[in-house]
């Protein structure tokens, strides 16, 4: 797991991060950094991290888009 910042947008890399660990990842990353929404959650080209990602945000009714497939952008908690 890796965060970054860019163009002013806080960004997390998903990539070798397992799919097991994903969903606690990314549900710390949108609380820790809520102030700086929207943040982006790069998940790469595989479908099942982006269904995981999506699960999870969807689950604590996060609201996302996703503006390229294998990036997520948190819009509003």
């Amino acid at each position: 797991m890796k965060i970054s910042k860019e163009n002013g947008i806080t960004h997390l890399d998903l990539h070798g991060v397992r799919h097991q660990d994903v969903s606690d990842e990314v549900i710390d990353f949108v609380y820790q950094y809520q102030n700086e929404i929207p943040l982006m959650i790069i998940c790469g080209n595989s479908n099942r991290m982006i269904e995981i990602v999506e699960e999870a945000l969807n689950t604590n009714s996060i609201v996302f888009s996703m503006p390229r497939f294998g990036i997520i952008r948190v819009e509003k908690i």
